[in-house]
């Protein structure tokens, strides 16, 4: 099929090489503008440009897609089919209605359940056990369109938003490869979505780093799993302001208040939770080093 592409970051980079591979007609790749990014506050391009480049794609980077020009432009290019992930723009009605066999987004969660722009770290703050992938039709509301497909993947105890991440990614991609060709033999199905059960996944900031130490230990240990590899947890322990990238649940019980270290050591460093049950910290970062395992810390400093 004649498939115009329409992605920002890695995750929809792997989308783009699937239907890439697939041997589909792609007649242009929308992405966003480039943008300084990193401390070196460098123009770099997005990485769905970067494998567009490298597949000789025509790249196009609109700032707005409600001016009626780029509606005007994708109208020209007469694609069969849209396909979106993670864009970062809604798509307005009127090119919405341009391809014939429609729009189709893929999102990292089960639909109706997370919406929104990080339904893959919320899915790990939450401790949820089960999430996936779902392609949908759009419509003008956020992820809120008829579900196409839809694959669940087990979340791992002790696994990060981005060793999930990494999995969805590649799930996802196989998943929209199979809607694509579904849509193109007649087979793909459109199921409504329960709005009763949506549940909004919003943006994660630096303000949700602190650990809130009088939170139970799952609590606070699906925190630090969910904010790897950002934002990251944090914590002033002992006086030091540290980065949390891992820790595990101990079982152990304590009488010490919510935050307070109970013992430090080679295997890490045990603090208390609000539930009276502790946690071990085993990989962090201090202000200014690298990220190191809290044993390596430990060897030059004292808590």
């Amino acid at each position: 099929m004649r498939i115009i592409f329409m992605g920002t970051p890695d995750f929809a980079a792997e989308s783009l090489r699937g239907i890439y591979e697939d041997g589909h007609e792609i007649c242009a790749v929308f992405t966003q503008p480039d943008r300084p990014r990193d401390r070196g506050m460098k123009i770099s391009f997005s990485p769905v440009k970067e494998l567009a480049l490298k597949y000789a794609l025509p790249v196009y980077q609109p700032e707005t897609l409600r001016d009626g020009e780029t509606a005007g432009l994708i109208r020209s290019l007469a694609p069969d089919i849209i396909a979106i992930v993670a864009y970062g723009k809604l798509i307005p009605s009127d090119i919405i209605s341009i391809p014939p066999k429609g729009c189709v987004n893929l999102h990292a969660s089960l639909l109706p359940k997370y919406r929104g722009s990080a339904p893959i770290q919320w899915s790990v703050l939450n401790g949820d056990k089960e999430t996936g992938v779902t392609t949908i039709y759009i419509n003008e509301a956020m992820d809120a369109g008829d579900i196409i497909e839809s694959r669940a993947v087990q979340i791992g105890e002790y696994e990060t938003s981005g060793e999930l991440f990494e999995r969805l990614k590649a799930e996802g991609a196989d998943l929209l490869r199979h809607t694509i060709r579904a849509i193109g033999d007649g087979s793909a199905r459109r199921i409504r979505q329960d709005d009763s059960q949506a549940v909004y996944a919003r943006q994660l900031s630096k303000s949700d780093s602190p650990i809130d130490w009088s939170l139970s230990s799952e609590q606070v240990v699906n925190k630090i799993r969910g904010l790897n590899p950002w934002p990251v947890a944090t914590a002033k322990l002992a006086g030091a302001e540290l980065k949390i990238y891992a820790a595990v649940k101990t079982g152990n019980l304590t009488d010490r208040a919510a935050g307070e270290i109970v013992r430090s050591g080679g295997d890490g460093i045990e603090v208390a939770c609000g539930d009276g049950r502790t946690i071990l910290i085993t990989e962090l970062q201090a202000p200014g080093k690298k990220r190191m395992s809290a044993e390596d810390y430990l060897r030059g400093h004292k808590l």
